[in-house]
């Protein structure tokens, strides 16, 4: 995995922006503090995700080294402090190991086990074929260009092995995978100023558009993207930039 990474940077000033053990626009909010409003079976489901990760029983290891790269991709946590990153992999490996399902699949797509071990192959072959290297030796920006062909639908190597594959179904798939992971977390919570489940307690400001008393308000800060990464790329023939960061919602 690339250990030399670009930070998050302050736009007035250029300077790096310290991790934190919260990121997000709502440094005084604790949605375990709220925990006591939570029936007992809710209580139990969100502390348990609190818990240190349940050791990997899917992914292989060398095909984890992998996955933990491209999720870190996905979803970059380098605004955390280290001892506060949500993990992400052993949510999705605990959901392969045990076939827990959406209830549906594509014709077009195999199991998302097959899905998953293909798709790493294909990660690996392409990145040897572009870059002659392993995906995890690649700096991020060489990793975010070949996950970026694939968000497209158009893998930019190894695309005999990616024919098999439906590959924005499976872009679709990671995504989807990483977000469940992340925002079931309430490090995700705090990080979003999410309230946690409602019930009983309920909401009852709704109507009227405003906070609820126990809701703490939005203090922003802003922030550039790591130099390192595409996020702000911008396409010189469209004109197109990949994204707004700085003041809009979380990152």
């Amino acid at each position: 995995m690339s250990e030399n990474k670009s930070p998050l940077t302050d736009p007035r000033t250029g300077e790096a922006l310290p991790q934190r053990v919260q990121p997000g626009y709502y440094p005084k909010w604790r949605v375990m503090r709220e925990y006591r409003y939570w029936d007992a079976a809710t209580r139990d489901v969100v502390t348990q995700r609190l818990e240190a990760p349940k050791p990997l029983r899917f992914f292989t290891a060398e095909e984890a080294g992998v996955m933990e790269a491209v999720l870190d991709r996905i979803l970059p946590q380098d605004d955390r402090l280290p001892a506060q990153r949500i993990p992400l992999l052993p949510v999705l490996d605990t959901r392969l190991a045990t076939n827990k399902l959406e209830g549906y699949r594509y014709e077009d797509m195999p199991p998302d086990q097959e899905a998953y071990r293909l798709a790493v192959r294909a990660l690996d072959a392409m990145a040897q074929e572009i870059y002659g290297a392993p995906f995890i030796s690649l700096t991020v920006t060489s990793q975010e260009l070949l996950l970026k062909s694939l968000s497209e639908g158009h893998p930019a190597g190894a695309k005999e092995l990616w024919s098999t594959l439906n590959v924005k179904r499976f872009w679709t798939l990671l995504v989807s995978d990483a977000c469940a992971a992340y925002y079931a977390h309430p490090w995700a919570w705090d990080e979003i100023g999410f309230g946690g489940p409602a019930y009983p307690r309920g909401y009852m400001r709704l109507e009227a558009g405003r906070p609820e008393p126990w809701e703490f308000n939005e203090e922003r800060y802003g922030w550039t993207a790591p130099a390192d990464s595409i996020s702000d790329y911008a396409d010189p023939e469209s004109g197109h930039t990949a994204s707004a960061h700085g003041q809009a919602g979380t990152h």
